[in-house]
């Protein structure tokens, strides 16, 4: 039964889909030199075999980004939703899992910006309410910039039922506030944790707030009020990743 489709554009997101073995690439639209330039970034694997490849004009391929006011690079993709992983199944039987929690983010540049990083920084995961998720949006997969193809997305259908459950799975819950008592660094960050990140102006839900363990901030200068959510959680994230490695190396 074939899953139902929609279009990227730009070039990390076109050629990431392509390199992606469980993304269907229905079709390709492609300028002459966007092609080229496929071959350059892939020459030992051919990642238009299989593909329908259209060839068309800067121009004509205009007509896919002119709406969200977005640059295709000469890359435009119908593809399909990929299979969308079970958080339940993902966490049984693992330790030391770093998740993050979109609580009331909504804007599609912030959400692919945040995903970019998380996937950057060796993250297991992003939950997200599925009412809340852009599954289909350009600008999305543009600020991704192909991240989307390498990350497990948790879509649920309710925010604050899943940290409950995955509080009954031992993970701690730190929810990222301006009025935390505690700097985010002095955190031990062992075992399985949830980073619980609120939307920008408005923060954590109330009654979301209330399920996390401990909240946290992240040190600024005093004269800036806050940082952007996708650069906030980008910071986390190098952290954590910091933490990780050198963990790895010492017990070595």
């Amino acid at each position: 039964m074939n899953k139902p489709s929609f279009f990227i554009i730009g070039q990390h997101a076109v050629i990431e889909a392509l390199k992606n073995p469980n993304r269907r690439v229905l079709r390709l639209f492609l300028t002459e030199e966007s092609k080229k330039n496929i071959h350059r970034k892939s020459p030992n694997k051919n990642l238009l075999e299989n593909v329908k490849v259209y060839y068309k004009t800067k121009k004509e391929l205009d007509k896919y980004s002119t709406k969200e006011n977005l640059l295709h690079q000469g890359y435009v993709a119908e593809i399909e939703h990929l299979d969308q992983p079970i958080l339940k199944d993902f966490i049984k039987d693992k330790n030391n899992l770093t998740l993050v929690c979109l609580d009331g983010v909504t804007d599609p540049r912030n959400i692919g910006s945040l995903i970019r990083s998380a996937a950057s920084f060796h993250i297991d995961g992003v939950i997200i309410k599925e009412r809340s998720f852009p599954d289909e949006s350009k600008l999305m997969y543009k600020a991704a910039s192909g991240a989307i193809e390498h990350l497990n997305i948790f879509k649920v259908s309710n925010i604050n039922s899943t940290i409950k459950n995955l509080k009954d799975k031992n993970f701690w819950i730190y929810g990222f506030d301006g009025n935390g008592k505690k700097n985010f660094t002095d955190i031990e960050w062992k075992g399985n944790n949830v980073l619980l990140f609120g939307s920008e102006g408005f923060g954590m839900h109330k009654h979301t707030s209330k399920y996390a363990d401990f909240l946290v901030k992240i040190d600024i200068n005093e004269k800036i009020e806050s940082l952007n959510i996708s650069n906030s959680a980008a910071v986390v994230f190098h952290h954590l990743s910091y933490l990780k490695k050198n963990s790895w190396l010492i017990n070595k």
